[in-house]
């Protein structure tokens, strides 16, 4: 009776970001192996070369089926059983810049700041006025308190401090401060909008063949 086969496990995930234009296999996945001599080597299989001159700003993707993996390692090492635990497709995405400045990461964080400040009172006063806030609190005024509304009372000073609030609770999130360890809506919606861009770009790249599939 022969001896089992080695096993490797293989980890990818669905959108990694590499920085050298030769990519190997330690640079892309997680992996183990019951062999560990046969780790070493394929953690420095070469997988992809960007091309240098491709992308004036240094940003390259290319979409992978983890089956090409797969037929790469099992052709060098045909008594190795591979077993992936990852996406079946995933996006390598080579940026040749270094990091983004500092005061270019401040300057976009004030242009963000200011229009998340502005479009969200903005959105504040309409949603006030189209439902005409002031004139119910006047109402409710007049009826509990039996005088005209000055226009402002108790209720929109109230009104304002439970908005203020109710965002900071809403979103979980207050400077660099977070009320509890949940994600915060924002990050939750975040994440799903980078799951449904990479889904689309790997479809795309499927129906127009330029995925890198098994032979």
């Amino acid at each position: 009776m022969g001896a089992s086969p080695d096993t490797l496990y293989l980890k990818i995930e669905k959108n990694i970001l590499v920085k050298d234009r030769n990519v190997v296999l330690n640079d892309i996945a997680s992996m183990t192996c019951t062999n560990q001599a046969v780790l070493r080597q394929v953690k420095q299989m070469k997988l992809f070369s960007f091309s240098e001159a491709k992308d004036a700003a240094g940003t390259q993707e290319q979409v992978f089926s983890v089956l090409k993996v797969i037929q790469m390692i099992q052709k060098q090492y045909p008594d190795v059983e591979v077993d992936n635990i990852g996406e079946a497709d995933f996006i390598l995405e080579y940026h040749k810049n270094g990091p983004t400045p500092g005061w270019l990461g401040v300057i976009k964080s004030i242009v963000l700041c200011v229009v998340i400040f502005f479009g969200a009172a903005f959105t504040i006063m309409a949603f006030n006025n189209d439902i005409s806030v002031s004139d119910l609190f006047a109402k409710l005024y007049l009826q509990i308190m039996g005088t005209e509304s000055d226009g402002v009372t108790e209720l929109e000073i109230c009104y304002s401090i439970g908005l203020a609030i109710g965002v900071l609770v809403f979103f979980n999130h207050f400077g660099r401060k977070k009320i509890t360890h949940d994600p915060t809506p924002i990050q939750v919606e975040m994440r799903n909008y980078e799951k449904d861009v990479d889904d689309a770009f790997i479809q795309n790249a499927g129906r127009g063949g330029k995925s890198i599939d098994v032979d």
